[in-house]
């Protein structure tokens, strides 16, 4: 019976790290599964814009990206949500006016604001891009301004509270740790998008697989029959029904074989 398997990204396909370092096993692996007749689905809350060639070079049949607001199957875009203007307006005022750094994500453009606070954890995100010739200079500012999901760092001088409760009606909070979080609209994330792809191919719950290694992997954990921790996840594994080797261990390939991907 054809299979599915959805993968984040950091930690679980790449090391997360400016190498982006991947196992030589794994794109053999996930080579291996697609030619066996199983499908393969990144998940991850990067916006689309952000899923760059070194993940889409190993071969995948769709995306969900941003956590279920965008979802693509074989190069095509299936679903799209974002957030109306005014909305995204508001929310920028209220994170200024609460002492956050914010990162605004959209599936064509990232937006900074300079009226904001700039902590360390939202400049090095910038650096990064701007390393990686991402257009940086998008601001809340521009007359075009949205968003579809956005993240934070926040320190001892944020009122992260009156934050938290002001964004109650329209977001979900996902405290990442470290001063940094993640803000996913309502009601979207991994796992309504695992149902969606689900329904698209007329798989069951059963059939899905979900590999992970952080705690913001547990919506995939949730919408999938199968959970895998990978070996480094030390947070996820207690919430998993299966632990894989590390990622430089060939956790990915360990775990695909484990479960059947790989043609008898």
């Amino acid at each position: 019976m054809q299979k599915i398997m959805f993968f984040d990204i950091d930690g679980t396909l790449m090391e997360d790290s400016p190498t982006h370092f991947v196992p030589e096993s794994t794109p053999a692996a996930l080579r291996r599964a697609r030619d066996a007749g199983h499908l393969l689905f990144v998940n991850t809350g990067r916006p689309v814009i952000n899923v760059d060639a070194d993940v889409r070079v190993l071969g995948f049949d769709g995306y969900i990206c941003g956590c279920g607001t965008y979802i693509e199957c074989s190069g095509k875009e299936l679903f799209y949500h974002t957030n109306p203007q005014a909305l995204c307006r508001e929310t920028a005022a209220l994170i200024r006016s609460c002492g956050a750094s914010p990162l605004y994500e959209r599936r064509d453009a990232f937006f900074f604001d300079p009226e904001a606070r700039d902590l360390p954890f939202i400049t090095d995100i910038r650096d990064m891009f701007q390393m990686q010739k991402k257009n940086v200079w998008r601001k809340v500012s521009d007359a075009d301004f949205s968003f579809d999901k956005f993240v934070i760092a926040y320190d001892e001088q944020t009122d992260l509270e009156r934050f938290r409760t002001g964004i109650i009606p329209h977001f979900t909070f996902i405290d990442r740790g470290w001063g940094f979080a993640e803000m996913v609209p309502l009601p979207f994330s991994k796992r309504t998008g695992i149902e969606y792809v689900l329904k698209h191919y007329g798989l069951r719950r059963e059939d899905a697989y979900a590999i992970g290694d952080s705690l913001n992997d547990l919506p995939m954990f949730e919408g999938c029959g199968t959970s895998i921790a990978m070996g480094n996840g030390e947070k996820l594994i207690p919430y998993a029904d299966y632990v894989t080797a590390d990622l430089w261990h060939d956790g990915v390939a360990q775990a695909l074989e484990h479960f059947g991907f790989f043609a008898p």
